[in-house]
């Protein structure tokens, strides 16, 4: 639970499609065995410090509160320890197994959400998820390094649309979320500035999102499948965001929650088919 696995693999996944986007054909097995390892790893680190920092916060919070830290079932030493194993064996992984660019930039994200995001901006600022959205947005940035050892424009494109799907995602969890997170004294968006000027800002990032997702087919970098599939998914995407705008529900922001990592992981699926199919 420490290590937070359900939002891991998400993170993990979208690092090995950059990992298969950065060659024409195949990467080379032991490269992404390798790099998805290291990676996973130094993710994991980074959420173990992060349930350690909020533990106060966590206890607090319905959804939380039964998290190890929040409880005082383990110790301070005990999940430093677990982090230290798990993120410097990372890096080891990383800076031996595939290169020294990977675990650096792997180790700026763990810094990033870790420090940055955690400590510093997440109990300061409404605009927590914004800013430290990068941090949660280098996955694609950090495969496409390890297997090319270079992060060209094309994978920044990508960090980019994680980085504008990230608040309407986590905005749309702190609105059904809003007592939990009022009750934290975190001040996310429902709770400084109110549910509708939150569910107003979900849709105009839905907007920039559908917008930011047609890049890779403008540069060139994907086809019509990709169009189509970026068009399809955003399209639903906006249209949810619109319901949410026009009458509040916690169902409807819920269904939108949920919606919004299918509609990731089938928006980067879509992209590596295209990938493929472009090759044949």
């Amino acid at each position: 639970m420490l290590t937070k696995p359900r939002v891991t693999q998400l993170a993990v996944f979208c690092a090995v499609i950059g990992m298969f986007l950065a060659v024409p054909g195949l990467p080379d097995p032991a490269t992404v065995a390798l790099a998805t390892l290291g990676i996973w790893l130094l993710a994991a680190a980074a959420f173990a410090i992060n349930c350690l920092i909020e533990q106060e916060v966590d206890a607090r919070m319905l959804r939380t509160a039964r998290r190890a830290t929040a409880r005082g079932t383990i110790t301070a030493p005990q999940v430093l320890g677990l982090s230290g194993l798990l993120g410097g064996a990372g890096m080891m992984v990383l800076y031996h197994g595939v290169n020294p660019l990977t675990m650096w930039l792997t180790f700026a994200t763990f810094v990033g959400y870790a420090i940055i995001y955690t400590v510093i901006l997440k109990p300061r600022t409404p605009q927590n998820i914004v800013i430290g959205g990068l941090s949660g947005a280098m996955p694609p940035a950090l495969g496409w390094a390890a297997v090319a050892n270079a992060v060209p424009a094309e994978a920044w494109v990508l960090v980019l649309i994680i980085f504008i799907w990230t608040p309407p995602h986590f905005w749309a969890l702190a609105l059904y979320r809003n007592h939990d997170y009022a009750n934290a004294g975190l001040p996310m968006l429902p709770v400084t500035h109110g549910e509708k000027f939150t569910r107003l800002h979900i849709l105009l990032y839905s907007v920039a999102l559908l917008a930011t997702t047609l890049l890779p087919y403008i540069i060139r970098m994907s086809g019509l499948l990709y169009l189509a599939a970026a068009l399809a998914l955003g399209g639903r995407f906006l249209y949810m965001a619109w319901r949410l705008y026009q009458e509040y529900s916690d169902a409807l922001a819920r269904q939108l929650f949920r919606y919004s990592i299918l509609y990731l992981a089938l928006l980067f699926g879509a992209l590596l088919l295209d990938h493929w199919l472009q090759l044949l």
